[in-house]
């Protein structure tokens, strides 16, 4: 019977909450249920400590409350930042529309205004649309890309 009271201390629960709430946030990844997870363990260590919240289960609920969402409103953006990591600079997103622009490439299919055709690229076959009919084996030019069509003309 004392070795059941000995483990419903409010220190020991509490350190075990915590500890289930830290393997959940690993589980369930989302840098939230770990911080409620300290705050279990901040409850813990104050019961260890401190005979009237040790007896108290208000004071502790209200402990752990005030504990677990300070540290999460505080360090949440500070420790997302070093998990994920900073970036310093965006991509342009339009680099990549104009990586082909200029370039000739080879008619596969015939290419049809309505039905566009087939154009190979740097070993790639490319879906191709142009404002005029242009048979196989022609040398063209890509003048635009939109997604993964490439709009060209005949050189």
């Amino acid at each position: 019977m004392d070795a059941i009271k000995d483990f419903l201390k409010p220190e020991l629960i509490w350190f075990l909450v915590g500890l289930v709430l830290l393997v959940l946030e690993f589980i369930m990844p989302g840098l939230i249920i770990g911080f409620f997870g300290a705050g279990a363990w901040i409850v813990a260590i104050i019961c260890l400590f401190s005979a009237y919240v040790a007896g108290s289960i208000n004071a502790q609920l209200i402990i752990f409350i005030i504990a677990s969402v300070l540290s999460l409103l505080l360090l949440r953006k500070w420790l997302k930042g070093m998990f994920i990591g900073h970036t310093k600079s965006q991509q342009d997103l339009t680099e990549d529309m104009k990586e082909f622009i200029g370039e000739r490439a080879v008619v596969k299919e015939k290419i049809t205004p309505k039905a566009g055709g087939k154009v190979e690229v740097h070993g790639t076959n490319w879906i191709a649309e142009a404002e005029e009919e242009i048979a196989a084996g022609t040398v063209v030019e890509i003048i635009e890309k939109n997604n993964l069509t490439l709009k060209v003309k005949p050189v």
